[in-house]
């Protein structure tokens, strides 16, 4: 890290004075600096907002384990201090290094963004006025991630190449993971009880629906006219599943049925299910051929994340940046 130039430090404390100076008496100062990119500042409230949604998040996924919660949204925060402060470092870099970005390629960005994203400027405004935010900010915005995806595209090739060899040896010290339980193919009609008294004509509907399924009819047709569930336009396709995809109740009696059968109707919660089971495969593992797509995507992923670093690696060993 290099050392601070004093000009610098003098903008952050004058900035900070202000701060303090302009707050109404008695008031406390809720905000702060986290970290420095040369004359830039990363606050505390701009890691906080950008925490936000993940907090809401997390607090549900660790509900009742609030050191487990802590823990989590400090990672978050610590994730997001160090996406801004890359943002600020890429930023800088194109100042210094003298690029120019043309006003009319802004405002040709925002107008996409206005139209794709909120269909006229009216609603925009309205929009930003609820999150609190300026035109002249979310032009900002706009105009830094123009940057940002510029710089990264010069910097980190779009042109990665991964070699079989190195997707085979993936494959083979990751194999483990790709270990899959029994499985069946599913098709499932749902018919949901919105109140106990609408049970009779749901256990009725299914009764009817089943003989008629026994007499012939398609169990895709049937589910597609008659489903309530969310793969209804499907046929009821839920296609290959493992016992843990489904609640319990349901699991127990899809994974006994033999291919070609139909369950006798559930009652499980506030629905009734007709289940057809297809096909089914035992345990086994994946194939190489299975899974190269996925395995390629992974490490593409990694390598792009790789050669990010090192750039950003870079840009932190020819700026000043420090942490608060």
């Amino acid at each position: 890290m290099r050392r601070v130039p004093m000009k610098i430090f003098r903008t952050i404390l004058i900035a900070v004075v202000v701060a303090v100076l302009a707050a109404p008496a008695g008031a406390q100062l809720v905000d702060g600096i986290k970290a420095v990119v040369h004359d830039s500042v990363v606050t505390y409230q701009e890691v906080e907002a950008y925490t936000a949604p993940a907090a809401e998040v997390l607090r549900k996924q660790h509900r009742g384990q609030p050191e487990a919660f802590e823990r989590a949204l400090a990672e978050a925060r610590n994730e997001n201090l160090e996406e801004r402060l890359r943002r600020q470092l890429v930023l800088h870099d194109f100042i210094i290094g003298g690029y120019n970005l043309p006003e009319p390629i802004i405002q040709q960005a925002v107008d996409e963004e206005v139209r794709t994203r909120f269909g006229d400027r009216s609603k925009l405004i309205k929009s930003l006025q609820a999150q609190g935010m300026t035109y002249e900010k979310f032009r900002q915005q706009t105009r830094e991630n123009i940057i940002l995806r510029a710089l990264r595209s010069k910097n980190i090739s779009q042109e990665i190449i991964i070699s079989p060899h190195k997707i085979e040896s993936f494959y083979l010290a990751q194999k483990d993971k790709f270990k899959v339980d029994d499985e069946i193919k599913l098709r499932m009609i749902v018919l949901n009880k919105s109140f106990e008294a609408d049970a009779p004509a749901a256990r009725k509907l299914a009764g009817e629906i089943r003989a008629k399924i026994k007499e012939g009819a398609a169990f895709s047709e049937m589910a597609q006219v008659y489903s309530e569930g969310s793969q209804r336009s499907q046929g009821g396709d839920w296609g290959w599943v493992e016992r843990p995809v489904l609640r319990k109740e349901l699991g127990d009696v899809a994974f006994a049925l033999k291919p070609g059968e139909v369950s006798d109707i559930l009652e499980v919660g506030n629905a009734s299910y007709l289940m057809l089971v297809e096909d089914r495969r035992p345990a086994h593992t994946k194939s190489l051929s299975e899974v190269r797509e996925e395995v390629e995507r992974t490490l593409m992923t990694e390598e792009r994340a790789r050669l990010e670093k090192q750039w950003i690696d870079r840009l932190k060993k020819k700026t000043f940046f420090r942490y608060f």
